[in-house]
């Protein structure tokens, strides 16, 4: 920042009592906002982001030089105090008015500490874990540097061949938006200027969840009656707790893209709702207005986005390289931007960044954060909480440690699959508990016969015998089954709601040669499953969801009777 500008904006905001105790953020804003030329205000409506590789985040030369040009206001995927940290100092110190930049990242169950997937937080039915989990994911992400989550999702979802089934509440309306207002204050706390606080964001902007054919990025067609009485109650009761984001959706509703809905994002949302915080898009929704024959070219686009109400393009370069000649030739109105920036703008202000933009990039405070005992302790609290005993036949639970188990099944073993799809900078190397870990903190080694039996997906039937060999050897046989964690979340819709692959052919195997014996099914998934053969050929189902970082001890938790389950679904399964 030059000797004049910082001298113009020092004395601009001493005027407006910029330093007294009781801050005016808008006068702060509308202060700073004289200062900047129409440039760097379209810049505040930008959003690129990072990537990773073996050494930590990359960024690439053309967003360090939009940054140093003050045409970014945002950056999504870059996390870690020293990252943060060194990207903000250019932002702050190399543009010409030093405005810092928000760093955003999908933090949808958990940062470092994973917990259960969200469908399986809401079976909890417990309003005060969800809140405090996301305090927990608030406290860990803010340690590396970030101010923004993209959650919670708040979209009612009622078909189970949809893959972001697994990241919402489930079907019923009024639970899914008392679940979303706790997520909102957990993230958000009670004081934005606090370090240890983060933006949540409600998406998708609106009626993502009916994608006809739980297809997902498809089209929605409904009656206004049924979109206000089913689809935005959710998103009204964020508002109604100060959530101070919202990313319109992907999908169009009755014709028109909710990125380019003036309906939705304008006459709701702020006329009606009085909403005051800002509008980011999904991933390139923006652009995406053209392949669903809306916008006519990438030009069409960024002015329908604009004017509709989207103030922020995340990743579509459309606003960098097109908002500046809309307002030229008049198609869009200067001061429809003036108050996207302003919405963006007053956030950084909520926040804290002007007064600090370092506030969240200490790495001391990071490395004393992250995996806090207290929060794997939630983690397998929450995991034990989220666990819904589908079946218990023949007293088959709780597990007798006096005797021996045949643990069988592709996911037994996992420390992958267990965070889920979303499963933030969770580590899955190493960090997350498998259940047969769980199983050695109640019994003996030789306690537990494993079998691996076969893949999720694989049609390799070579591990078939051993583990009915397994079975036939121990008391009692506890399968550990279910989905890939790709298989569901974003672009991860199914046909097959059956368990995948060849596992229900092993399960029927293992029924045939141990007629007699318990048989205890846990399962790892993202969405409801089709359980019509199982429930006949074992005593117990445990739905274990993907229960993230501290699931295995969380499962066994309840397997062996430490915790009594008490989850119910939020879903009605096929």
């Amino acid at each position: 920042m030059n000797l004049k500008v910082t001298i113009q904006l020092a004395t601009a905001f001493l005027t407006l009592g910029v330093f007294a105790q009781q801050p005016n953020y808008e006068a702060k804003v509308d202060s700073l906002m004289k200062l900047m030329t129409l440039e760097e205000k379209i810049g505040q409506t930008v959003m690129y982001g990072g990537g990773w590789d073996k050494t930590g985040p990359t960024v690439s030369t053309d967003n360090v030089k939009f940054i140093k040009e003050g045409n970014m206001g945002a950056m999504l995927n870059v996390y870690t105090a020293k990252a943060t940290r060194d990207l903000q100092k250019i932002a702050v110190e190399e543009s010409r008015l030093g405005i810092p930049i928000l760093f955003g990242y999908d933090v949808i169950h958990g940062h470092r500490t994973i917990f259960p997937i969200n469908l399986g937080m809401a079976a909890s039915w417990d309003m005060n874990m969800i809140e405090n989990y996301s305090r927990i994911a608030a406290e860990e992400a803010s340690a590396e540097g970030l101010h923004w989550t993209f959650s919670p999702m708040v979209d009612i979802a009622r078909d189970p061949r949809w893959g972001r089934i697994s990241e919402g509440a489930g079907e019923d309306v009024y639970l899914g938006s008392e679940i979303a207002k706790a997520y909102v204050k957990g993230y958000q706390g009670d004081d934005l200027s606090k370090n240890n606080t983060i933006l949540a964001c409600s998406k998708h902007y609106v009626a993502y969840g009916a994608a006809q054919a739980g297809r997902d990025y498809h089209t929605v067609n409904m009656s206004e009656d049924e979109l206000r009485n089913v689809y935005l109650p959710p998103f009204k009761a964020t508002v109604d707790v100060g959530v101070e984001t919202f990313m319109s959706a992907f999908n169009e509703l009755n014709g028109v893209p909710t990125s380019g809905n003036k309906f939705t994002l304008r006459d709701i949302l702020h006329d009606e709702w009085k909403f005051n915080g800002f509008v980011v898009s999904d991933y390139t929704s923006v652009n995406e207005m053209i392949p669903h024959g809306f916008a006519k070219d990438s030009i069409d686009a960024a002015r329908i986005g604009m004017n509709a109400g989207v103030d922020m393009d995340m990743m579509g370069h459309l606003y960098r390289k097109f908002l500046k000649d809309l307002v030229a030739e008049g198609k869009v109105d200067e001061a429809t931007i003036n108050d996207a920036c302003r919405r963006i703008l007053l956030t950084k202000f909520k926040l804290g960044l002007f007064d600090d933009p370092y506030r969240y990039s200490d790495e001391k405070r990071q490395q004393e954060t992250i995996y806090k005992p207290e929060f794997l302790k939630a983690a397998r609290e929450a995991a034990a909480a989220s666990s819904v005993l589908l079946q218990n036949n023949n007293n088959a639970l709780p597990l007798d440690k006096t005797k021996t188990i045949a643990l069988i099944g592709p996911l037994a073993k996992d420390e992958y699959h267990i965070n889920g799809n979303w499963g933030g900078a969770g580590d899955r190397k190493g960090k997350s508990v498998s259940v047969f870990e769980g199983l050695q903190e109640f019994l003996k080694d030789n306690q537990i016969i494993y079998a691996k039996g076969c893949d999720i997906v694989k049609d390799d039937e070579k591990g078939f015998q051993e583990a009915i060999d397994a079975a036939k050897k121990a008391d009692v046989v506890l399968l550990v089954m279910g989905e890939d964690h790709g298989m569901s979340g974003e672009a991860a819709s199914r046909t097959n709601l059956k368990i995948p692959g060849i596992q229900p052919k092993l399960i029927k195997k293992i029924r045939e040669a141990v007629p007699n014996k318990k048989i205890v099914l846990v399962l790892m998934n993202g969405r409801p499953l089709n359980l019509s053969e199982e429930i006949s050929q074992v005593d117990a189902i445990l739905e274990a969801w993907f229960p993230g970082t501290m699931g295995g001890s969380g499962v066994c938790d309840v397997l062996f009777g430490n915790y009594n389950p008490s989850a119910k679904l939020t879903f009605t399964f096929p």
